[in-house]
């Protein structure tokens, strides 16, 4: 699917302070258990994930990266929300134990710097360091008989104080968490019937499924209400409200064709 048909063109870059990274399960042809080593290596059947990047404030999907589980997916997760937030620094970022998150935000977040080189003294190799304000929480999600136990929580960039500060602030989370992206994930699979579990209504191709994920992940974006975004008019009246409403991108709700016929801009790759 060519890349300027993903309808996911900002009109300017959103009100976001806080992000929630996840990845969401799903698979075409036939599940990865009953794929051949060629099957599983072409990488167009089998298990494939959405990594999703999520505004819990605005509600809003900032960005959409189907595959394989690779760590290549996250970067680009993380490389398309620093471009989408205006180069940015969100005060807080959280995700689920998978460890290709922590590399790729200090790949993105970050910026080479090369350390002076002393007389006598064998150069340095140049590092990369963080950028200001970056601070990333793990949730770890303990599991018995199938079932979630116990949650902890880890803070990998940043400090403790940090993370409380920019909870404080937030107007969704009060705590450690990804729960808003998990509860949109199941939105997503409600209102895309291909991603649902233990169902016939799977994808048998990979470019339709990829091209579907992102109709319902970014039209639910402009088109789609979300109850707890709505805002009280008084006299029991509420309006309701886009996450694009919600995070500035436009000042009312989209119809379908308006979405679809919003011009795109047409970029390689």
């Amino acid at each position: 699917m060519p890349a300027w048909l993903m309808m996911n063109w900002w009109p300017f870059p959103p009100l976001t302070r806080e992000v929630q990274l996840d990845e969401k399960w799903s698979f075409v042809y036939k599940k990865q258990e009953n794929c051949t080593a060629e099957e599983v290596e072409g990488q167009r059947m089998g298990d494939f994930w959405d990594h999703v990047a999520f505004d819990p404030e605005h509600r809003l999907v900032l960005s959409v990266v189907f595959g394989k589980r690779f760590s290549e997916r996250v970067h680009e997760v993380l490389k398309q929300v620093r471009q989408r937030m205006g180069n940015r620094v969100p005060r807080l970022i959280t995700s689920d134990e998978y460890s290709s998150y922590a590399q790729a935000i200090r790949r993105v977040f970050g910026q080479w710097v090369r350390p002076k080189q002393k007389q006598g003294k064998k150069p340095r190799n140049p590092y990369r360091r963080l950028l200001p304000g970056v601070t990333y929480a793990m949730v770890h999600k303990h599991r018995k008989n199938g079932h979630v136990a116990q949650v902890t929580t880890n803070v990998v960039f940043g400090t403790r104080q940090r993370v409380a500060a920019a909870l404080a602030e937030s107007t969704a989370s009060t705590h450690i968490n990804t729960s808003f992206l998990e509860r949109n994930n199941g939105t997503d699979r409600n209102r895309n019937s291909r991603k649902v579990r233990r169902t016939y209504c799977f994808s048998k191709d990979w470019e339709v499924h990829q091209a579907e994920g992102y109709f319902t992940l970014y039209s639910y974006n402009f088109c789609w209400c979300v109850r707890t975004l709505g805002q009280f008019r008084g006299e029991g009246c509420w309006e309701p409200r886009t996450p694009a409403m919600a995070a500035g991108l436009t000042d009312r709700v989209w119809t379908l064709g308006d979405w679809l016929q919003r011009p795109v801009l047409c970029r390689s790759g």
